[in-house]
């Protein structure tokens, strides 16, 4: 598409996306402890959700979310991939996460996956944090088309897409 990069050079990548009571901004190391317990405790929610065969995340220790945390840092700040954290509106509390992946299936520029933390109105906030993305995608971001797998195509469907050539 652009290179490794999924947008172009001179696009300038959004800081962050307000909503209601939460925001949404570049997920870093430093949101380790905030983000393994929204992890830990959304486990349930988790499973599958970038990889149907995944068992991620069952099992993840402090250090390897730290790794995951350190990666996605380094793919933003170099727009090979965006992960963005969602924070509540004070800080104090990691809602969910949204990455934005290059697609590796051919027609789509993109691949999204999000999630909101498991709690009594986990799956209300997930539709909500769902409207806001695929709002801010559609207006923001130069991606002609965006594939959500597992919520708007079935695993076994994108597995059928032919694979993306680079």
């Amino acid at each position: 598409m652009y290179g490794r990069q999924i947008v172009p050079a001179d696009y300038e990548v959004p800081e962050r996306l307000e909503g209601p009571g939460y925001h949404l901004r570049m997920l870093s190391v430093t949101d380790l402890d905030k983000d393994f317990e929204a992890v830990v405790a959304s486990a349930d929610r988790l499973r599958g959700l970038l990889d149907p065969d995944s068992p991620w995340p069952d099992g993840i220790t402090k250090e390897e979310d730290l790794i995951d945390l350190a990666w996605h840092q380094r793919e933003f700040t170099i727009r090979h991939s965006f992960a963005y954290t969602v924070m509540s509106a004070d800080e104090s509390r990691c809602l969910g996460c949204m990455y934005i992946f290059p697609s590796d299936r051919r027609g789509y520029d993109a691949k999204v996956f999000y999630w909101a933390r498991s709690g009594t109105d986990a799956d209300a906030r997930d539709e909500d944090l769902g409207r806001l993305i695929r709002n801010w995608l559609h207006t923001r971001w130069p991606f002609a088309s965006v594939a959500y797998p597992g919520r708007d195509i079935a695993w076994n469907e994108w597995a059928k897409l032919p694979p993306r050539r680079w």
